[in-house]
């Protein structure tokens, strides 16, 4: 998945964006809880930064791409 697009699942489950700089945007969830998302031009994320972004949420990777799973299908 690229930046843009977790951005944007993250955003429907409850995280919104307090700031943009440059290539990264920072989210931050009501309880507190805040993570940075790179943008570069729709490449994938790599797979180890994306389960430390996934770690920072403090969600299990089971967890997450259950919710992944059921986003990509709306």
């Amino acid at each position: 998945m690229s930046g843009s697009e977790l951005v944007k699942f993250l955003e429907t489950i409850g995280y919104r964006v307090t700031r943009t700089r440059g290539s990264h945007v920072r989210l931050v969830s009501d309880d507190g809880q805040a993570t940075t998302i790179p943008i570069h031009a729709h490449r994938q994320l790599p797979k180890g930064l994306l389960h430390s972004i996934i770690h920072e949420l403090k969600m299990t990777r089971t967890d997450f791409f259950k919710m992944w799973a059921c986003y990509e299908k709306t």
